[in-house]
C-alpha cells in the first residue's frame, strides 16, 4: 500500500491502515504535517512554525507495518502499479494507491504575479508573509519619503475566503496594538489593509447574513473591504483593479486553488483547477485500486460538492482506507457519506462566526468555540498546551510572541516595475 500526501487525508487513511497485515509506505515532500487552519497564525506573528506542525514519523511511530519516505513523488503509472520518486525516479510498487497531495494557489494564469503576492498552503509560506509583513514596518522606520513610508504600511490581501478573510482581521491588530510601542518614527496607527475580493461578498460559503457580519467586524477593525473588485495586476509597489491603482509594496495571495499536477497521470478527466471526479466510493475511474481524497478529488454528496476543508479531507481518508481494507477482507464497498460538521471563521480578537448547519452564531461565543476546535484538532498534547498558552499570553497581554524576522540575506524583496 501506498499514501502519497501527508496532510489531513493522507494521514487520516495511513493511521487506519496502520493496523492491519499489510505493508504500508507514506510518502510526503516535507517531514512533516501541518495544521493548514492556523497557518495565518504563524503569518500573523502569532505562533511558531513549530506549534503547528508535527513530525510525520513521530505521529505513525507506533504502526510497525508503516515506513515514511520524504520524498518528491514525480510520476504515478497506473498501468505498472508504480510511482517514481525523486530526480533518480526511484520506482515503488503498490497493490492500492492513496493520493491526498492536495492543492496550491491559484493566479488564475498570472504565475508572474506570485514573487509579488505570495499565497498561504505550507509553512514555507506562512514564514515568508511573516517575514515581509514584519520587514515593512522596520523599512518604513527608516524611510525619509512621506509617500514610500505610506506604501509600506499599506497590506493588500487578494481574496475574501476564510484565509483572506482571517489574515485581514489579525494584520490591524498586531500593526495597531502589538507593534505600536516598538517604533518611534513610524506610526503604526496609520497602517491600512485592504481586502479585495471579485464577488459581490466575502465568504461565499457562509450564510449571507454572517458573511455581513463578517464584513461588519472587519471594517470596525479598520480594513477596507472592497467587493466586486477584480484584480488586473500585481507588482512590487501597486495592485491595480482595471485603472483603480492601489499603491502598496506588500501584498498576499488567497484567492483560488489549484490542484497538485499528479492527478494528470492518473488518467482520469480533469476539471479547470486540476481535480479528478471520482467514484462515489472515492476511486478513481477505470482504476478501481487508485484512491483520490481532499483537495485533488473532486468528491459529490448528495447533489452537492464536497468542501476543500480539512474535516472532509480526513473522513475521505478514512473512507478511502476502509474500502481498501473491506476489499482485503472480501467485502463489499461502500460509498462516500459525508458528514458537514460545520464552518467557521474568525475575524479577529472575539470576533468569530460559525455555522454549523442546525445553527449558527457569531461574536464572542464563536470566537470561544473557534478556540477549543482548534486546539482540539492540533495534532500533539504539546502544541495543544502550547497554543493554549500562547493564544492566553497574547489575549492578556496584546503581544504575539514570534514577531522574528528570519533569512534576512536570503530574502530577496521583488524588484520594482519600471515603465
Amino acid at each position: 500500500m501506498v499514501v502519497i500526501g501527508g496532510g489531513f487525508g493522507g494521514i487520516a487513511a495511513a493511521r487506519k491502515l496502520g493496523h492491519d497485515n499489510l505493508d504500508l509506505t507514506v510518502i510526503d515532500r516535507t517531514n512533516h504535517f501541518t495544521f493548514q487552519p492556523l497557518l495565518y497564525q504563524v503569518a500573523t506573528a502569532a505562533l511558531a512554525p513549530s506549534d503547528i506542525t508535527a513530525p510525520i514519523r513521530h505521529i505513525l511511530r507506533h504502526q510497525r507495518n508503516t515506513e515514511v519516505l520524504m520524498a518528491e513523488v514525480r510520476e504515478i503509472d497506473p498501468e505498472k502499479q508504480v510511482v517514481r520518486i525523486d530526480d533518480a525516479l526511484r520506482e515503488i510498487s503498490y497493490d492500492y494507491l492513496v493520493v491526498a497531495t492536495g492543492s496550491r494557489h491559484s493566479y488564475f494564469g498570472h504565475n508572474e504575479w506570485e514573487p509579488y503576492a505570495p499565497g498561504l498552503k505550507a509553512i514555507e509560506d506562512a514564514s515568508e508573509i511573516r517575514r515581509r509583513f514584519l520587514s515593512a514596518f522596520e523599512n518604513a522606520e527608516k524611510s525619509s519619503d512621506p509617500r514610500e513610508r505610506e506604501e509600506y504600511l499599506t497590506f493588500v490581501i487578494v481574496g475574501g475566503g476564510p484565509t483572506g478573510v482571517e489574515l485581514a482581521g489579525a494584520m490591524p491588530f498586531i500593526a495597531k496594538k502589538a507593534l505600536a510601542p516598538d517604533f518611534r518614527t513610524v506610526d503604526t496607527q496609520r497602517t491600512r489593509v485592504i481586502l479585495i475580493e471579485a464577488g459581490s461578498r466575502l465568504l461565499p460559503s457562509f450564510p449571507e447574513h454572517l458573511a455581513a457580519r463578517a464584513t461588519r467586524d472587519l471594517e470596525e477593525l479598520g480594513v477596507e473591504v472592497r467587493v466586486n473588485s477584480l484584480v488586473t495586476a500585481v507588482n512590487a509597489d501597486c495592485v491595480c483593479m482595471g485603472k483603480e491603482e492601489i499603491r502598496a509594496k506588500t501584498s498576499f495571495w488567497a484567492a483560488g486553488n489549484k490542484s497538485s499536477p499528479l492527478g494528470q497521470f492518473l488518467g482520469a478527466p480533469l476539471d479547470r483547477a486540476g481535480r479528478i471526479n471520482v467514484n462515489p466510493d472515492l476511486s478513481v475511474p477505470g482504476h478501481p485500486n487508485i484512491f483520490v481524497v481532499g483537495d485533488l478529488a473532486t468528491v459529490m454528496h448528495n447533489g452537492k460538492q464536497v468542501p476543500g476543508v480539512g474535516p472532509a479531507a480526513i473522513q475521505e481518508g478514512k473512507a478511502a482506507a476502509k474500502n481498501i481494507l473491506r476489499d482485503l477482507h472480501r467485502q463489499p464497498r461502500k460509498n462516500f457519506n459525508y458528514f458537514n460538521k460545520g464552518d467557521l471563521a474568525v475575524i479577529g480578537r472575539s470576533r468569530a462566526i460559525a455555522d454549523l448547519g442546525w445553527i449558527t452564531f457569531s461574536g464572542r461565543l464563536a470566537w470561544f468555540f473557534w478556540l477549543f476546535v482548534h486546539i482540539m484538532y492540533l495534532v500533539g498534547f504539546r502544541n495543544r498546551v502550547v497554543v493554549f498558552i500562547d493564544w492566553a499570553y497574547s489575549y492578556f497581554t496584546y503581544q504575539p510572541g514570534v514577531r522574528l524576522i528570519t533569512d534576512v540575506e536570503r530574502y530577496k524583496p521583488p524588484a520594482a516595475v519600471s515603465g
